[in-house]
């Protein structure tokens, strides 16, 4: 079952997504849908049914995040957290052989393309709530259980949270997430 935990800065990306979609991306596509349609026969129309099936695509989305922002619960660092190992915490462990990985736990809606986050619901995140650095845990894997230890344990600020320095800002368009696959 997915977790409905999120981090302030997931909530946000979420909430830029739905309105990029909304705001620019669904507009553009239902212009060039009208645009097709006026063309005449739709049948054989590839404009058409290429952007209409992509405004599907852009509307399920829509429905999709609308209702996720809607059951997710925002988790914040509280300085209680330091120490241990909870939601929304920077990780370094190591293996037995000496293998070392650095990775965030956040929430499920989080994870896809960022390389270092893994879900609170993984078994690693599972395995390593409330451990303090140089605890040990067994993490059950399909090859049997592998054993991990905590090396360092961080809550650095959200990049939400970061100040903007404006000769760094590259203006709207960078920061415009990637339009749906087509």
């Amino acid at each position: 079952m997915k977790s409905d935990l999120i981090t302030r800065e997931g909530y946000n990306r979420l909430k830029k997504e739905l309105d990029f979609l909304w705001r620019e991306r669904r507009p553009e596509i239902t212009e060039k849908v009208a645009w097709a349609a006026s063309l005449g026969d739709r049948s054989e129309n590839a404009d058409y049914k290429y952007n209409k099936q992509l405004l599907r695509e852009i509307d399920r989305r829509v429905r999709f995040l609308r209702k996720r922002l809607e059951v997710v619960r925002v988790i914040d660092y509280s300085p209680q957290q330091d120490g241990k190992v909870f939601f929304g915490a920077w990780v370094e462990v190591e293996n037995e052989a000496g293998e070392v990985k650095r990775f965030r736990i956040v929430g499920p809606d989080e994870i896809y393309g960022r390389k270092q986050y893994i879900s609170i619901d993984s078994p690693m995140a599972r395995a390593l709530i409330k451990k303090e650095v140089d605890d040990e845990v067994n993490v059950p894997t399909p090859l049997g259980i592998k054993v991990w230890s905590v090396n360092q344990i961080e809550y650095l600020p959200d990049e939400t949270d970061l100040p903007v320095d404006p000769d760094l800002s590259g203006g709207d368009e960078q920061d415009a997430p990637e339009p749906p696959p087509a």
